[in-house]
């Protein structure tokens, strides 16, 4: 049956590309994909695979029930976009200004349909059922994920698998780790509070650049001499802003950034070394601050038997030619929370394009669109073994 399945995803292959490129041309941002959601909820109407909508927010969570008694396997896809600027010159490109899918939600999400549509062609030879998440929100925190975990995405689900079309890795290539995968990624922003002044008369001012600097500098210390180095961990400044004229010293400064962890424990040991540091060297320079910490989504742990069934499938698929256990990734996904309630797995499917890599949230970003039969064969193939249909 497998062979089959696999067959049906070639034949779907051009419809896939129309879903993707067509949702490519209509972003919308995280909690506002309203259109977005009703075109996915037109699709399950059109296969009379019934849904519910409105799940924990803009969520969709439909329903395939097999001819025989079984293991209830859950898909998810994401679906939101995010606030750039389409810089590709391609017959798809963003219609709607200073959004974009600038990272693969919208082949995520033609891939499940087409996953679903296919499945329910041969819904008569199925074993156990099948409930396709369609997830809001992902790329902005509190996320989708929690909030349709909490209102039953989940409730009667026995295990549960998705995948990202990664753009830094090839075509072919199929990856994930048996345990930590990606970080738990929390953002933090520090305000300071000095006295602004002209230029030319330095001494009247209490400077909060030079605050700012030095504090971009020591903060690094935590990582470089106060974590072990056995330890994963990632600290990064991202925005740095002050003032507006060359001439004139701000009164304020604006610091913002990520940390990214595996372990709680050393995230918290972070969070409080920031709080000592920034007192410090505030209270140095006899400035007030503002210190705000925001915990994001936690790391996403696989579960190991999946994960490497994951491999072992993958392997077997005619368009793969790699599949292999990788070191964990410090980006985040709320994918998280879906592990931290059932078992399953998350794995990358490589998208990278044939004339260069253009990563993530990036203007010109884009991905191979052959990537989205990989991962619509990978997903079936969970389907289909976590039951063992013939």
């Amino acid at each position: 049956m497998r062979d089959i399945l696999f067959a049906e995803v070639d034949q779907l292959y051009d419809e896939m590309i129309e879903m993707r490129r067509y949702l490519h041309q209509y972003p919308e941002l995280s909690f506002q994909e309203e259109k977005t959601a009703a075109f996915i909820q037109e699709q399950y109407n059109i296969l009379d695979i019934p849904f519910q909508k409105n799940v924990g927010g803009n969520g969709i969570v439909a329903t395939l029930q097999g001819a025989e008694a079984g293991l209830t396997v859950a898909l998810r896809a994401d679906f939101d976009a995010l606030p750039i600027q389409d810089e590709k010159e391609t017959s798809y490109k963003s219609k709607t200004d200073g959004v974009m899918h600038a990272c693969g939600h919208d082949g995520h999400t033609a891939t499940l349909l087409a996953v679903a549509k296919i499945l329910k062609k041969y819904q008569h030879r199925l074993k156990g059922k099948v409930v396709f998440i369609h997830q809001h929100a992902e790329e902005l925190a509190p996320g989708g994920a929690k909030p349709m975990i909490d209102a039953g995405a989940l409730d009667d689900v026995d295990v549960i698998y998705g995948t990202h079309l990664w753009t830094s890795t090839p075509y072919g290539i199929v990856q994930t780790s048996p345990d930590n995968f990606m970080a738990a990624a929390d953002r933090f922003k520090v305000e300071i509070q000095g006295v602004g002044g002209h230029g030319a008369i330095p001494h009247q001012t209490k400077d909060p650049i030079v605050v700012g600097s030095q504090l971009v500098t020591n903060l690094q210390q935590i990582l470089s001499r106060r974590i072990d180095p056995l330890e994963t961990a990632v600290l990064s400044i991202g925005s740095f802003h002050a003032g507006n004229a060359y001439n004139v010293i701000p009164s304020t400064a604006t610091i913002e950034g990520t940390v990214r962890t595996f372990k709680p424990d050393v995230q918290q040991y972070i969070v409080e070394e920031m709080e000592k540091i920034i007192k410090g060297t505030c209270f140095g320079y006899d400035v007030d601050y503002h210190f705000d910490y925001a915990y994001g989504y936690p790391p996403v742990v696989n579960h190991p038997e999946h994960a490497e069934m994951i491999i072992a499938l993958a392997k077997d698929i005619p368009d793969v030619t790699t599949a292999e256990m990788i070191q964990p990734s410090m980006t985040g996904e709320d994918f998280a929370y879906y592990l931290e309630n059932k078992p399953g797995a998350f794995f990358f499917t490589g998208a990278q394009i044939e004339n260069g890599f253009v990563p993530h949230h990036h203007p010109l970003f884009d991905f191979d669109e052959r990537a989205m039969k990989i991962a619509a064969k990978t997903l079936i193939s969970a389907v289909l073994h976590s039951n063992k249909s013939q």
